[in-house]
């Protein structure tokens, strides 16, 4: 009985773990974000398994009936798309009520594209302040500014679409702080750019999945 959260490949399908390959063919039904998606992963390995969409429009809904089927003695594995499940994921909420219902949560890790970022940037990001994705609209330069006062590194997601006017907003705030953007990481197209934001907007390539690390420096002085 419980919840096994399940870490995924961010890319590459051999980043997995002996562990999470077990548990997934052990588990009875497998919660992931999109199950086409999923599957992929799943025939890859030969697993054959019930999937299970939860995601941000539906997980709310399905939490009650997990839980009950938890209780009876139904296994579940949580996946996200790519990563560690729960974080910038949907499944905070089912944790959540798994700890209040008292049933047990345990974890298998493994791929993380904040971890493999920080570790490509050779950024001093011994302490970071991880934002998942970056609100839009005018909360985007407050939020920015707010973390750039901090004093410890910054890492985030972006999307392609807004990635170079996230550029532009970092050079304005802090032009001469070292920036690091890891794009499809672990896939054939993986691409790493380092440098200031200001030189970076005209470099980088929007596409794909991206990873920011930020390490600020304010006046003459790196904050980290």
């Amino acid at each position: 009985m419980g919840l096994k959260l399940v870490a995924t490949p961010i890319g590459n399908l051999l980043d997995i773990t002996q562990r999470a390959l077990k548990t997934l063919n052990e588990v009875d039904v497998v919660l992931c974000e999109d199950t086409r998606r999923t599957i992929k992963l799943l025939n890859y390995y030969s697993i054959s398994k019930k999937l299970l969409s939860f995601n941000d429009r539906n997980s709310t809904g399905k939490i009650p009936r997990v839980i009950e089927e938890m209780k009876k003695g139904v296994e579940y594995a949580l996946v996200s798309d790519a990563g560690m499940p729960v974080i910038s994921d949907p499944g905070l909420k089912l944790v959540n009520a798994c700890h209040e219902e008292n049933i047990p949560v345990d974890v298998i890790p493994g791929s993380s594209a904040v971890v493999s970022a920080i570790a490509a940037s050779g950024l001093n990001a011994s302490h970071f302040v991880f934002l998942g994705f970056l609100p839009r609209g005018s909360k985007l330069r407050k939020t920015l500014k707010i973390v750039s006062e901090l004093g410890m590194a910054t890492v985030f997601y972006e999307s392609p679409y807004r990635l170079k006017n996230t550029l532009k907003e970092i050079c304005e705030i802090s032009p001469e702080s070292r920036v690091f953007v890891a794009r499809e990481m672990t896939k054939i197209h993986q691409s790493f750019y380092r440098g200031n934001p200001c030189e970076l907007i005209e470099v980088v390539k929007s596409v794909g999945e991206i990873t920011v690390v930020i390490e600020w420096k304010k006046g003459n002085k790196m904050l980290n």
